[in-house]
């Protein structure tokens, strides 16, 4: 057994509500709601996760600092980056001749590289 295992995801945001809207937006998340008869604290974290059960689970982190130099880790998404961008993105790079990707940045500056989803498999007619 290797000596850790993925968990999942964290972003720090200035205005974490408003960046976990804009990640469940993008991505078809939702909120992970609080135990029946509870409500969270509006400064906790706020965790985003994938209904369909396939993504990972996202953690969206308040802190008081912005964001000021290139992110050491990023996302990777298959995706349409104007989509992204009529949300609320930034393009930090469009994809060329060197790059078949998008480089665009969140709301708050947290860099993502977008690529074009690969083709659906075809599906074959079942045989009676």
């Amino acid at each position: 057994m290797p000596p850790a295992r993925f968990k999942s995801i964290s972003l720090d945001a200035n205005d974490h509500q408003a960046l976990a809207d804009w990640w469940c937006a993008a991505l078809g998340y939702v909120r992970r709601e609080p135990p029946a008869g509870e409500e969270w604290p509006p400064e906790w974290p706020v965790a985003i996760y994938d209904p369909s059960g396939q993504g990972p689970l996202i953690w969206i982190n308040p802190v008081p600092e912005r964001k000021s130099v290139k992110n050491r880790m990023h996302l990777d998404l298959w995706g349409n980056a104007e989509e992204l961008l009529a949300l609320g993105a930034r393009m930090v790079r469009r994809r060329d001749a060197e790059r078949d990707w998008d480089v665009l940045a969140d709301p708050e500056g947290n860099e993502l590289c977008v690529f074009t989803p690969p083709p659906e498999p075809a599906v074959r007619p079942s045989v009676r």
